[in-house]
């Protein structure tokens, strides 16, 4: 038997406007994630879904009313997260929009650091200062570098989550104007999908994995909206020129291969806005990628 598989639901709705992506992790269900897990040989634990409030609760869509219930959220994946990692586990969380990676990449790093690659067709390094639609879903990288509201930036553990030198971002293509300023000046390293298409997907890979070399293990934070909306129209923020279906498998193929898999989270399934669960598919079928499904 191989390494025990956590699964975590966090059906956030309140890092954006969006109504539906707090089905997401039951939609990725549906589709069959847990058994085809275990087909491949892996112990898998479903420990079923963090408590997050929905939207209809709240009174009013302000940030400063969001903000507690995100806290409140994020603490419960951080817990379970570090707990997962401790009892050495590869948990995979379920989103829900982004701004639960703010608890999931938190709690995974708790024992210590590892790489992030985060794959994701937008930045999410604006802050309140910066944000048009003061969304905390594209806020989410920058509150784990440090940048944001005190309460965010301090869930699980004071401070920053992550260092910016051990991050590489894949797919990006639709920043806001002073994003990328900030992005810019991070110390992020970003492929974007120009790079994407101009070095091949192979190439990106490698450099993103040499840069990651001297850490333990790897992150993965699959936003789904960085595939194209041809491919994967479930997601609430579809931006078309993304990665195509073979070069998100390629990305899978490649971690897994690394032997370097520390943890994932899939962001961003809104079956709503599905056509027939097919995002939700297709983010299964690259997990099951990622944990050793091969063509041979």
């Amino acid at each position: 038997m191989k390494q025990t598989v956590s699964i975590i639901g966090i059906p956030m709705d309140l890092g954006q406007q969006q109504r539906g992506v707090d089905m997401g992790p039951v939609a990725i269900r549906y589709a069959g994630l847990a058994p085809k897990l275990r087909n491949l040989g892996y112990h898998t634990i479903d420990h079923g879904n963090v408590d997050v409030p929905g939207h209809y609760t709240l009174s009013s869509t302000r940030y400063e009313e969001r903000l507690i219930p995100i806290c409140r959220a994020c603490e419960q994946a951080y817990k379970l997260g570090a707990d997962a990692i401790a009892n050495g586990e590869i948990p995979i969380f379920l989103g829900g929009d982004h701004s639960a990676s703010i608890g999931t990449i938190g709690g995974v790093t708790d024992q210590g650091p590892c790489g992030l690659i985060w794959v994701d067709a937008h930045g999410d390094f604006n802050t309140l200062e910066t944000s048009a639609s003061e969304n905390i879903h594209g806020m989410s990288l920058a509150i784990l570098l440090g940048r944001g509201s005190k309460e965010l930036v301090d869930v699980g553990r004071p401070g920053a989550k992550l260092a910016p030198e051990n991050v590489v971002m894949i797919g990006v293509r639709d920043l806001d104007h002073e994003e990328k300023k900030l992005l810019a000046q991070s110390g992020c390293t970003v492929y974007t999908m120009r790079d994407v298409d101009e070095l091949g997907m192979h190439a990106v890979l490698r450099k993103a994995l040499a840069g990651l070399a001297g850490l333990p293990g790897i992150h993965l934070s699959l936003d789904m909206d960085a595939i194209d909306p041809l491919e994967a129209p479930g997601v609430g923020t579809p931006s078309h020129g993304g990665l195509t279906y073979r070069e998100a498998q390629l990305i899978m193929e490649t971690l897994c291969d690394s032997g370097k898999l520390h943890s994932v989270d899939v962001m961003e399934v809104n079956p709503i806005l599905d056509v027939k669960n097919r995002t939700a598919q297709v983010a299964v079928s690259l997990l099951t990628s990622l944990f050793g499904k091969s063509i041979i």
